[in-house]
């Protein structure tokens, strides 16, 4: 409601006798000051229609005034793109980077690095409803992402996202073996070696999963906290094949650490070849499908050197290799530089290998090695050799056992060799 003007007080109390101007005219003064009050209220107004995200005012006609971002929503593009590391994330993945539509297509996408704008190569899907990086993604690097489409009536949409990949210091890998593709013996274990010592062991555990055709149970077990393997009771079936699916990526493996990897991995188990190494006849006897197909006269490690008992599995092949007593504990008593025919059985230098330097008469009767088993061999693995013949016919996880040693049993985790604990000890740490 209007309210009536009134002169100020102070002019009326100070100098009421000045007041010569008839007191009819006093309405226009007052009027005066309504309409310098109006204009100003009119100002106010004009600064508030100005302003985005004000009230919105009435009409001439009493309607309301939406403004012209009502209007720009209302013709937006219903196109929605999602881009799956947000903006302004860290510790992002480096395997999950996907940009997808929704309501649309999208049109063309950039991902590049922050700094320096190296471009990562991608792929738009032929349906234009997703797009992946094919390029290399690196850990603790910051990209953007830049994802352009339109709706189905032509109607553009944009989204843009900057994020920082999780670092080296806060992510952990497993290196592991078997190789993708590659075709194993029937002792071969799925081995983990992860690059961070693993706390939450059950959480990593229930990511990683082992199947085989053959139908085996694939169970896992922790040796300590960074070495994971996977057998089933008995060796694999022969010509099985075993997939590995590894699902780590954003898994904690321990405080404020994750994982990086996910893929899939399958290899293909060959025939069966299984060589049992007898200690006191100094014979090696080698089986394929229980069937034997040969035997080979030894020499075993010597009375102050002997072998390791138990189930061994090849971990390496070389056709030449240097042998040097300083790498395992043996000082300077031998230096050999080209042994031929060398297959790894232990981690820490248990081999069986060709030997050329050794007495002719010693194999199949004496043993005089440091613990490797010695097949007769001649120097640059060139010879027609029992020694050659084994390594020829010997697939990476093929078995050998070695039996009626004067020394202990292997230790399971010492190469490959997990066979050596029993189904009741494997198991029972499966999950811990």
């Amino acid at each position: 409601m209007e309210q009536p003007v009134t002169p100020p007080a102070s002019d009326n109390a100070a100098q009421p006798q000045q007041f010569s101007t008839p007191r009819t005219a006093r309405p226009h003064a007052r009027r005066r000051i309504r309409l310098i009050a109006g204009a100003a209220g009119l100002l106010v107004g004009a600064l508030a229609l100005t302003a985005c995200g004000g009230d919105a005012k009435a009409n001439d006609d009493g309607k309301k005034d939406k403004g012209s971002d009502a209007a720009a929503a209302k013709d937006a593009s219903t196109l929605k793109i999602t881009i799956s590391a947000k903006d302004g994330s860290t510790n992002a993945s480096i395997n999950d980077v996907t940009v997808k539509a929704d309501g649309g297509k999208l049109s063309d996408v950039t991902m590049t690095e922050a700094q320096g704008g190296k471009t990562v190569a991608g792929a738009l899907a032929a349906d234009g409803l997703s797009w992946k990086p094919t390029g290399k993604v690196e850990r603790g690097t910051q990209y953007k992402i830049t994802a352009n489409g339109k709706d189905d009536k032509g109607r553009p949409a944009t989204e843009n996202s900057q994020f920082t990949t999780v670092s080296a210091k806060d992510s952990f890998i497993g290196t592991y073996t078997p190789d993708d593709g590659s075709t194993v013996g029937v002792g071969m274990p799925v081995s983990f070696t992860f690059n961070k010592a693993i706390t939450n062991k059950k959480d990593v555990l229930s990511h990683i999963t082992v199947t085989s055709s053959s139908g085996q149970q694939v169970v896992g077990h922790w040796f300590n906290s960074t070495r994971l393997d996977f057998r089933p009771e008995e060796y694999w079936k022969a010509g099985s094949k075993v997939t590995m699916k590894i699902d780590l990526d954003k898994v904690e493996g321990a405080k404020g650490i994750y994982g990086v990897q996910k893929k899939d991995v399958s290899f293909t188990i060959g025939r069966n070849q299984v060589s049992t190494v007898d200690v006191k006849t100094q014979k090696m006897t080698v089986q394929q499908d229980g069937k034997t197909i040969k035997t080979i006269p030894v020499s075993t490690g010597s009375a102050a050197h002997p072998t390791y008992n138990g189930q061994m599995v090849i971990s390496e092949k070389f056709t030449q290799t240097r042998m040097n007593g300083d790498s395992v504990g043996f000082g300077g008593e031998y230096d050999i530089k080209d042994v031929p025919h060398a297959m790894r059985l232990s981690t820490s230098g248990t081999f069986i290998h060709g030997n050329y330097w050794g007495d002719p008469s010693v194999f199949g009767n004496e043993g005089t090695s440091h613990g490797c088993v010695g097949m007769r061999d001649v120097k640059g693995a060139a010879g027609d050799t029992s020694a050659k013949w084994m390594f020829d016919h010997s697939l990476i996880g093929d078995v050998v056992v070695v039996q009626g040693s004067p020394d202990k049993t292997i230790a399971p985790d010492n190469g490959l060799n997990g066979w050596n604990l029993s189904w009741a000890q494997w198991t029972a740490d499966s999950a811990s």
